[in-house]
């Protein structure tokens, strides 16, 4: 199965729609002139989506990022908030942006997820809220999660940005908690270049962030919040909506790909992989491996370093942890003894390069590098 071909093969590529349907679409922008404000390409995705995705309502953003921090903004959260080490750094620097006090808790190890009990042992008085990510797709515990919110009075948000499309038990992850926060960015399942949104369970909430989201205007003269600009333009929308056509085919070949991962490097020492919850609808996001180096004989980055040599461009996704960067390691809970976990995986994972149209032949560059030690 092996190919000598040494083209670059990357973590990801995005998937792209049909460009002559795309023209189409563009055409009709053009016509009206109608590029951006709550267009009808706007109106009619975020229609489409929110039944594509099975949630109630969902408000469109410019990108995941300005979706959070509106998120954070919509449920008026101060004071400090729980969250993991373990993500893309925007988790966290919403947060800052808001002016709110990140208190890292550390993850469990099966689904690198943070972990509820050392969320529960995190909570002081000043706690307002939860900010779980479900990394790599991964459903976080959402019933403990919500079971500790209860107890304490707590606002849940979730960062799903990464989990696109994911069922747990039959039903959508981004219905729970207060709200949930998605990103369309490139390198995600689901993209529209750039883009994100926020998912809510009430159409009041629903329009509280909508007006947020646009400067704070309820009409032509009212400005009911100090908001901001984070609307999603036409040309976004209408790449959205024939990606949406397109998302099932894609996800069933992702499946392919992480198939042929696990059966191919399950027997290999020292190498681990996140196991598939059989009560979730996976996305296939990611396909990270845990490198023991005891059991393995290489590091992690010697390994990450020898697939470079092939051309092989993985990424050690989540490397460094957020409580390791300068901006956030003077914190209390960003102490190493208090994330022992987050730790010892962000030292150990490397990403393989997974995507829908990954030759098959590449797929196999990557097995052979990783089975040469086997």
């Amino acid at each position: 199965m092996s190919n000598k071909n040494n083209k670059p093969i990357y973590v990801t590529s995005p998937s792209l729609p049909p460009l002559k349907e795309f023209i189409t679409y563009l055409e009709q922008i053009w016509e009206s002139k109608w590029i951006t404000n709550d267009g009808s390409f706007h109106q009619k995705f975020e229609k489409k989506l929110a039944e594509f995705l099975g949630v109630k309502y969902i408000s469109l953003f410019t990108n995941g990022t300005l979706a959070l921090i509106t998120a954070l903004q919509e449920l008026k959260i101060t004071g400090e908030v729980i969250t993991t080490p373990y993500s893309f750094v925007a988790s966290t620097h919403a947060l800052w942006w808001n002016g709110i006090k990140p208190v890292f808790a550390d993850i469990e190890p099966e689904y690198c997820t943070i972990d509820p009990e050392r969320i529960e042992a995190a909570i002081t008085a000043k706690t307002t809220a939860i900010v779980p990510v479900h990394v790599y797709g991964n459903p976080c515990n959402v019933e403990k999660i919500q079971d500790i919110a209860d107890k304490y009075g707590l606002k849940v948000i979730y960062d799903a940005a990464p989990a696109f499309g994911v069922e747990k038990n039959g039903n959508s992850i981004l219905n729970y908690g207060d709200l949930s926060v998605l990103s369309f960015h490139a390198t995600k399942t689901f993209n529209t270049i750039e883009g994100g949104a926020v998912i809510c369970l009430d159409e009041k909430t629903k329009k509280r962030i909508d007006y947020l989201k646009n400067f704070g205007f309820a009409d032509e003269t009212t400005v009911v919040a100090p908001g901001i600009n984070a609307k999603m333009n036409e040309l976004q929308a209408a790449y959205g909506l024939l990606q949406l056509k397109m998302f099932d085919e894609q996800i069933a070949k992702r499946k392919i790909v992480d198939d042929t991962y696990r059966e191919s490097l399950k027997d290999v020492a020292g190498i681990r992989l996140l196991q598939i919850n059989v009560r979730v609808k996976h996305n296939y996001s990611y396909f990270p491996i845990l490198v023991d180096q005891e059991k393995y004989g290489l590091s992690r980055d010697d390994l990450y370093q020898e697939l470079k040599k092939h051309n092989i461009f993985g990424r050690r996704y989540y490397y460094p942890l957020i409580s390791n960067f300068s901006a956030y390691k003077g914190l209390d809970s960003a102490k190493s003894e208090n994330l022992p976990i987050a730790n010892r995986i962000s030292e150990q994972v490397i990403c393989l390069p997974i995507y829908p149209d990954i030759d098959k032949n590449d797929i196999f560059r990557s097995i052979d590098v990783i089975t040469a030690k086997k």
